[in-house]
């Protein structure tokens, strides 16, 4: 019998306009900030984290995260290999556009020009789709125009050649301010593309712009002030999740297959479910962080969001490899992803925690639950597990995230306060609550966190959940232009995300149903270190078993999916 399951409920209002704008106000005065600060985090239960014990006592040391390296790297060839092609698929692959290039239908250039109108367009509809909020059009035709070559030649790059592919604008690409989502970062083009984008751009990609973000990534909803809210194709009322919102949107839209995503608390997940779309937090350190705006260093990972799993098998095995220009991302095992070739799930073993694992809208457990039983059906077996405190693992992350994004920030936030939006100066001002002692206590903690998993994983080989507690929240009047807080929702779209970044361990988000609006629903399954192949085996099978439905806002630029 393990321990009774809760979760501490957030007490917190939405808040928006004059609202928000006053509680900053409170939270920014000397005198005042304290009381409000203080009732604020006992709203969110922290004072139960610093009554936890942390008997393990050291610091995580996320680093040290160890698997057997087999020595195989799968290779890009390999991995496009992965997609079984299904007829009723209603959006386009990477393999769609290989295809089409390789038969002479269509050039990479034709795909571009139409790119540059389909991103013009989706701006411009009411409301604006807000995907991409930078593009350079001669650059993407300077790009395309050496694809079309390197096709006339029949020596294209990679299976990504002639590819369009949307950036997080949290990563530098060359050419291009990296703004984080704020007004007033990236005041000058970055001169150099970030290693995951300089790999992009190695293996022929069209690199298509910028997409939006939550600003700074301090938030979940896409719901940015500056640059505008990035929604949700399926139903542009909604959000799209954050924050790597403009990522999934561009993706669920059809201007991308593929597109780069950055995650620190379920930044790539979170959009990706609430979008429809596949979304892989690999391990950390799998990818490296060079060129990324260093955020939130201990919890932060980039990772691909994409319409088909082989998609983000083609995406991770261009990506991942040793950086000298990131530590974190030296010696680490090669990236082999054979088990996800093999087609089915005999002899794999998915950890459920029924208490935690329900703890969500009736409509999305449900939807996880099917595809809990087609995954059994493919020949899984299903354990009951305890997984580590819910509640508590919330709250390490809170103080872990918000203290390093804080510290981050440090300068500018002396400097420019006024010019972030409403919620993260609010976000701000509790973290400056936050104490040293409390941050240590939170790592120590982490640790123990860390070990419990390490032992669940002793017998289980995947730990399975929905990946948001409920779909996507609604876009309130206003809140697109002024920006908004509410704990309530965030805590809801996070629950179940923070576990795999605190350990540092792989995650994958699949689409596994709608609700009864039509709204996405996704089934998050967790791995062992590096064990990515394993979580791509699964999302194969799901993928095999459904039929996804084409978002109602598509601007897609191949020509079979127009």
């Amino acid at each position: 019998m393990g321990p009774t399951y809760y979760r501490h409920p957030v007490k917190a209002p939405r808040l928006s306009g004059t609202a928000l704008r006053l509680v900053c106000a409170l939270l920014e005065t000397p005198g005042i900030k304290r009381l409000v600060a203080g009732q604020t985090f006992r709203d969110l239960g922290l004072p139960s984290l610093m009554q936890a014990r942390a008997d393990e006592g050291q610091p995580l040391q996320i680093n040290d995260l160890r698997a057997q390296d087999s020595g195989v790297s799968t290779s890009p060839i390999q991995a496009a290999e992965l997609f079984a092609k299904n007829a009723s698929r209603p959006m386009p692959s990477a393999d769609d556009y290989r295809q089409a290039y390789a038969s002479g239908d269509i050039k990479p250039s034709q795909v571009a020009e139409l790119l540059i109108s389909k991103t013009q367009s989706s701006n411009q509809a009411k409301p604006p789709l807000r995907a991409i909020i930078a593009q350079r059009p001669e650059d993407l035709l300077e790009q395309a125009l050496a694809s079309d070559e390197r096709w006339r030649q029949n020596a294209p790059l990679s299976p990504l050649d002639g590819v369009p592919v949307a950036v997080k604008d949290e990563v530098d690409q060359a050419g291009y301010p990296t703004t984080v989502g704020t007004s007033f970062l990236g005041s000058k083009a970055a001169p150099s593309d970030a290693y995951s984008v300089a790999r992009l751009r190695a293996a022929g990609a069209l690199l298509i712009g910028k997409a939006n973000m939550h600003e700074l990534g301090l938030g979940v909803t896409g719901i940015n002030p500056h640059h505008g809210a990035a929604r949700n194709p399926y139903n542009t009322a909604y959000a799209s999740g954050g924050s790597s919102s403009g990522s999934a949107v561009s993706v669920a839209s059809g201007l991308v297959p593929l597109a780069l995503g950055a995650d620190g608390g379920g930044s790539i997940r979170i959009p990706a479910s609430l979008c429809g779309m596949y979304g892989l937090k690999p391990t950390f350190g799998r990818i490296s962080e060079a060129g990324a705006a260093p955020l939130c260093w201990s919890v932060a990972h980039l990772g691909p969001i994409a319409a088909s799993p082989a998609d983000l098998a083609l995406a991770l095995s261009l990506m991942a490899g040793p950086d000298p220009a990131d530590a974190l991302s030296l010696g680490r095992p090669s990236c082999d992803l054979k088990a996800a070739f093999v087609g089915d799930m005999k002899g794999l073993r998915i950890g459920v925690y029924p208490a935690w694992f329900e703890d969500a809208e009736p409509e999305v457990v449900a939807a996880c639950r099917s595809a809990l039983q087609t995954l059994v059906g493919a020949g899984a077996e299903i354990v009951e597990v305890v997984a580590p405190d819910p509640d508590l693992t919330r709250m390490v992350h809170m103080v872990t995230i918000v203290s390093e994004m804080l510290a981050s920030q440090g300068p500018e936030l002396h400097a420019r306060r006024q010019a972030f939006g409403l919620d993260v100066r609010m976000n701000f001002a509790l973290g400056e609550h936050l104490s040293s002692r409390e941050y240590v206590h939170a790592q120590r903690l982490r640790n123990l966190i860390a070990a419990q998993t390490s032992a669940l994983f002793e017998n289980i080989d995947v730990l399975a959940t929905p990946s948001t507690g409920r779909t996507a929240p609604i876009i309130r009047p206003g809140a697109d232009v002024r920006g908004e807080s509410d704990l309530v929702v965030l805590e809801s779209l996070m629950r179940f995300a923070m576990l795999a970044n605190l350990t540092g361990l792989p995650a994958i988000s699949c689409p596994v149903g709608y609700d009864g609006t039509g709204l996405p629903i996704g089934l998050q399954l967790m791995g062992r270190p590096f064990a990515e192949g394993e979580l791509l085996r699964s999302a194969f099978v799901l993928d095999a078993a459904q039929s996804l439905r084409r978002a109602e806002h598509w601007f897609c630029a191949h020509p079979n999916f127009l």
